[in-house]
């Protein structure tokens, strides 16, 4: 683990607003002023292959990160892109479910949410 790779997860962890790849840049930045944006972008990569993070890439729209690698749901408000964690959990139901009733060997899925958040939904 290099020291820019450990920022960045270091910087991304502490927040829960699941930042693109330009805010986690702006974040970094303060701690160390000279990391270029192109470091960030590939440091991600590295992390979200190697497990550390999740890369979430919402419906065509802005790729953003979570600092919480373990499987969860998110829900994505439709105007203004805010991405907030789900409190559900259904992983292991519908994965067990979808395989028993198909013959697909079931790795993983993607279930995206979306929804307006509740400042958006007060602000029509």
């Amino acid at each position: 683990m290099t020291c820019q790779r450990k920022v960045i997860l270091e910087e991304l962890r502490k927040v829960n607003t699941h930042p693109s790849a330009d805010e986690i840049y702006q974040m970094v930045r303060k701690r160390l002023p000279r990391i270029s944006l192109g470091t960030v972008y590939r440091n991600l990569e590295i992390l979200s292959a190697l497990g550390e993070i999740q890369k979430l890439e919402p419906g065509g729209h802005l790729k953003r990160f979570d600092g919480n690698p373990h499987d969860h749901y998110h829900i994505r408000c439709t105007r203004c892109d805010r991405v907030a964690d789900a409190p559900l959990n259904l992983q292991l139901s519908v994965e067990e479910k979808l395989q028993a009733a198909t013959d697909y060997k079931i790795t993983g899925h993607k279930l995206e949410f979306v929804g307006l958040c509740p400042r958006c939904a007060h602000n029509p």
